[in-house]
């Protein structure tokens, strides 16, 4: 039977993620043969796409297999909002459903769940739930919601029904599975680990042009410095490596204010001369890294993070970069130590930071740990072998589920 599925992201097509990790395995999922709809949500969609620009990028996705529609994204007043473009949503897929004879919903995170849920309710689908990560804990961490609050309560219910209607589990993590297994499922058959994989190609170019500085020995960070990032940490842990090499220098790949990202830098105790902040196109990332020694990723250890796969970690290693990370971020803590390519960071006191520095710079100096990175990122993380190997794999029980009812 031939399997017709819709994607369902709460992003815009232009943003960064939806770039680099929602189109790429789409991409994957079409060359199985699976028939792709795709359906986002737009910020200011009447002001930044006419029809031409939305008749052209159409064409263009369906070149790729990929049939795209487009609803107006609402902010404000938040829930409100949401809760319109949960019901909007709901309708239009229905009558995607309807028109395309879709028999697959694809959610994925949280809002797309309750759309897809709404919607299924009209006409019977198979639904796949893509959990990427536990919405509610990672607000309450980022001290945006209380664990006492409606919107906390509400997507907690919302998640437990979605795991318990899906047909399908996607998740990131290991750590995230086993807990799903020993905390609400009675097996694991309907849930795929696919962590947030990349496409190397971008970075086998960057190798052949550009080397490590011999000038400085740079320190990289690509990413957001702000909620459960901890950019100070990074910055007291940089000043550990600055004190055995004095050549270290600290460089902030980040859309983030740059003026109070160096400001708390400052703070931390680096000098201007110490680091650079600013923001870089999304292809001229694998160069940066590329001439870095080490890649730090430094955020909050809390609860929702055992679901996190950073994919700056997946970057870093696939430039050849040994990673310091601190402990307790989803699979991360066995990744670095099995393979050896980096150091896991137990806590942010000084001579923790000083241990971690002396691992970190004599795992940058030996010759062979970038090969034993770029090869850690090819086995965990390769966009086709990992990311889309593992999609079909869910698609395939779908199909399977799909002929048995029939």
């Amino acid at each position: 039977m031939a399997i017709r599925t819709l994607y369902i992201c709460y992003f815009g097509l232009r943003e960064p993620l939806v770039q680099t990790q929602v189109l790429p395995y789409l991409r994957e999922i079409a060359a199985t043969g699976v028939e792709v709809y795709l359906l986002t949500f737009e910020p200011h969609l009447q002001r930044e796409w006419n029809s031409k620009m939305l008749s052209d990028e159409q064409d263009r996705l369906a070149n790729e297999g990929i049939k795209w529609s487009a609803l107006a994204y609402h902010k404000r007043p938040s829930l409100p909002a949401t809760l319109y473009d949960i019901a909007t949503g709901a309708w239009a897929v229905a009558r995607l459903i309807r028109r395309h004879r879709l028999n697959v919903v694809h959610a994925r995170a949280h809002i797309p769940l309750a759309i897809a849920m709404m919607a299924i309710r009209l006409k019977r689908c198979r639904l796949i739930f893509d959990i990427r990560g536990l919405m509610a804990e990672e607000y309450a961490d980022a001290g945006v919601w209380s664990t006492n609050s409606f919107r906390f309560r509400l997507i907690k219910r919302l998640e437990e029904a979605g795991i318990r209607k899906a047909d399908q589990l996607v998740v990131l993590t290991e750590a995230m599975k086993k807990w799903l297994i020993n905390n609400r499922l009675p097996g694991a058959e309907n849930i795929e680990v696919i962590p947030c994989c990349v496409d190397f190609a971008g970075y086998d170019n960057a190798a052949s042009k550009t080397e490590p500085s011999s000038e400085r020995f740079e320190v990289i960070y690509a990413g957001s410095v702000t909620g459960l990032y901890l950019l100070e940490e990074m910055g007291r842990f940089f000043l550990e490596v600055r004190a055995r090499e004095p050549r270290a220098f600290l460089r902030i790949l980040t859309m983030g204010n740059a003026a109070e990202t160096s400001e708390r830098l400052l703070r931390a105790g680096l000098q201007p001369e110490d680091f650079w902040v600013g923001a870089v196109a999304s292809y001229e990332v694998p160069r940066h890294l590329q001439r870095a020694r080490l890649g730090l990723s430094f955020r909050k250890a809390t609860f929702s993070q055992l679901a996190a796969s950073p994919t700056k970690i997946a970057e870093y290693l696939g430039a050849g970069l040994p990673v310091v990370s601190n402990a307790g971020i989803g699979d991360v803590d066995d990744l670095l130590r099995t393979e050896s390519v980096g150091v896991v960071v137990r806590d942010f006191t000084t001579p923790e930071f000083a241990r971690a520095a002396d691992e970190a710079l004599a795992l940058a100096g030996n010759a062979n740990t970038a090969a034993r990175c770029i090869e850690a990122a090819r086995v965990h993380f390769d966009l086709h072998t990992i990311g889309g190997n593992r999609y079909a794999n869910v698609y395939k029980r779908i199909a399977s589920a799909e002929r048995r009812h029939v």
